[in-house]
């Protein structure tokens, strides 16, 4: 293991520690909040498409933000993972069908048809205020968003709790960096902070 990979990976098992320990109250509270600083974000952008991803563990939950989207008419779609490779995305909407994916997390049936979202909310185990994250080692989001940004503008957000910030990721030139970062008490814009 590299130097680099190596202390990665030691944010990256400290943020989750720290996010593990969360108040149950705080997680449904950042659950609303994110919802409705999501709904707001769009309206504010007017994407074409929005995705999210389908929680696990103790990631955020973004399910309310999916229905709130729904519910204001934007398309809405969730990751398919493919290893080794960029993320593609199916339109979903709450209500939806889903199947376990390669890593038993819920994604779309095989027929949802797949579309390019230009905003994204993008899980994280770890972020700075740079706009650097660290997720769970497989590189899916940085290959995507690379992928997604020579189509065209994209409005990438991380969503963290507070706990999860460190004072400076690590970053390599194929890192992709988020251009905010949602938390349960601000949005942090990192557009300028690079």
């Amino acid at each position: 293991m590299t130097t680099l990979a190596g202390s990665k990976a030691h944010l990256r098992r400290s943020a989750l520690l720290r996010r593990r320990s969360l108040d149950p109250d705080l997680r449904r509270a950042f659950s609303v909040r994110l919802a409705d600083q999501g709904v707001q974000l769009a309206r504010l952008w007017n994407p074409r498409v929005v995705s999210a991803y389908h929680p696990i563990g103790e990631e955020p939950d973004t399910l309310a933000l999916l229905v709130a989207l729904a519910g204001e008419g934007f398309a809405t779609a969730l990751p398919v993972t493919l290893r080794g490779l960029p993320l593609i995305f199916r339109n979903w909407r709450p209500g939806d069908a889903t199947l376990p994916g390669p890593m038993n997390i819920p994604e779309p049936m095989l027929e949802a048809g797949e579309v390019a979202p230009d905003l994204l909310f993008i899980p994280l185990a770890a972020f700075d205020r740079r706009g650097h994250r660290i997720g769970y080692g497989a590189g899916h989001y940085d290959r995507t968003l690379a992928g997604l940004r020579v189509r065209g503008p994209v409005r990438a957000v991380g969503v963290a709790y507070s706990v999860c910030e460190v004072d400076r990721i690590p970053d390599e030139p194929h890192d992709q960096r988020l251009d905010f970062v949602l938390t349960e008490s601000e949005l942090i814009d990192a557009r300028d902070l690079g």
